[in-house]
């Protein structure tokens, strides 16, 4: 790892880092610019040079959050529904955590006018991010539509859907559950969200089953 990239992947790494500590559960759009800066301890010229717009930031969030995923798909593979199941309950515990960072990335995703790119993850902050895999920069990033539609697919296999429904369709369907889902937890106040999820996971898998 060059010098000029570790440096440049060590700054980007912290500034997600402080993001999220500085975010708690707050709303993205609460969270100034220059406080990130002042955190992070460099300049808004140095911020923007890697992160254009403050919305990047949740864009490689996300990004970094789909990476763990995968990571986790490797170290503990999961098919079909279970693999669906894990996802969602994932994403219950990132809720629970930052509810105001997803709904703010959902509305971003949601007003933006055409869909943005996914933010790159070099292999030089894989490895910061994960040190202890040795072979990090060799697994790909499968975005979310990719895992829920390689469960999808599993799951077909595996006859946990038995529904004639092609796999595009079906993971269309779960992407709107689980978009869905932290909307409305945050509309209604559940809690708990694994619980409420599960529960939308149960509803959905009732149709197709």
């Amino acid at each position: 790892m060059s010098l000029r990239k570790e440096k440049a992947a060590r700054l980007k790494v912290h500034v997600l880092d402080h993001t999220l500590r500085l975010i708690g559960r707050k709303s993205f759009d609460d969270l100034y610019v220059e406080d990130i800066c002042a955190k992070v301890k460099i300049s808004k010229v140095t911020l923007f040079k890697y992160f254009p717009q403050k919305e990047d930031i949740l864009l490689y969030y996300f990004r970094v959050w789909c990476l763990t995923r995968s990571v986790e798909l490797v170290q503990k593979p999961k098919e079909g529904l279970p693999g669906i199941y894990s996802l969602f309950d994932k994403l219950s515990e990132s809720c629970d955590e930052h509810p105001g960072l997803w709904l703010s990335l959902i509305g971003y995703l949601s007003d933006y006018k055409r869909p943005p790119k996914p933010f790159p993850v070099k292999p030089e902050e894989k490895r910061l991010l994960f040190p202890e895999i040795s072979n990090i920069t060799s697994i790909e990033i499968m975005s979310m539509d990719q895992m829920f539609e390689k469960f999808s697919l599993e799951a077909i296999f595996r006859k946990e859907i038995t529904r004639f429904i092609n796999t595009r369709e079906i993971t269309n369907l779960i992407m709107s559950v689980f978009i869905g889902s932290v909307v409305m937890a945050h509309l209604n106040q559940q809690s708990p969200l694994k619980l409420f999820f599960r529960k939308n996971v149960d509803l959905l898998m009732k149709g197709i089953a």
